[in-house]
């Protein structure tokens, strides 16, 4: 490891979704309290040509600094990352960004999982997972690596979720700590 897990700067949330999860990402980015004193990483499915609008979309919804991630950018506190169309997102060691434009997984680039299970590799307890809104089982397994590695489970209430069947995996599997629906997640990113 690069550094001893007690001298990480800040706590890292990354919240994963796919259909319905924008609707959640709208609500939630507002109640967020600024500086935030985590890094918070957005992995959606989307689709698979380079466009802004996503990231115009939800930068408008929030006075936290809000960007698209660039290859080898390190991961800090006080910004919200949004994982590019078509690459899978990666933490290193270093603690930054690595994109990746191997074989999609679960049908998609970005997947959830990719990221889940390389941040719970990096960041262990410093690290909460978040699954909410999705229409697939992607996330699942790296929410089962977050919680092996030591870090939190969170997981969108699934009577709460436009589309419930990713939030409905994550229970059946057992993937949690804990079932909130999205003003709890407020809270508890805001209590960081």
């Amino acid at each position: 490891m690069a550094q001893d897990w007690l001298t990480q700067p800040h706590p890292v949330v990354v919240i994963g979704g796919s259909s319905g999860s924008i609707e959640v990402l709208l609500t939630l980015l507002p109640g967020l309290r600024s500086p935030l004193r985590s890094a918070l990483i957005v992995v959606v499915h989307r689709r698979n040509t380079a466009d802004s609008t996503l990231s115009e979309l939800l930068a408008l919804r929030t006075r936290i600094p809000l960007k698209e991630v660039d290859e080898k950018e390190p991961v800090e506190a006080g910004v919200i990352y949004l994982a590019p169309a078509d690459y899978h997102l990666l933490i290193e060691t270093d603690f930054t960004f690595s994109l990746d434009d191997s074989e999609k997984i679960n049908y998609t680039r970005p997947a959830i999982d990719v990221t889940f299970e390389s941040a719970a590799a990096v960041y262990g307890p410093w690290l909460t997972g978040i699954l909410v809104s999705g229409a697939n089982a992607d996330g699942v397994n790296g929410l089962l690596a977050i919680r092996q590695a030591g870090g939190r489970a969170l997981v969108q209430k699934p009577e709460t979720a436009l589309v419930n069947f990713m939030p409905q995996q994550a229970v059946q599997q057992q993937a949690f700590d804990q079932l909130v629906d999205v003003d709890d997640m407020v809270a508890y990113i805001n209590s960081l």
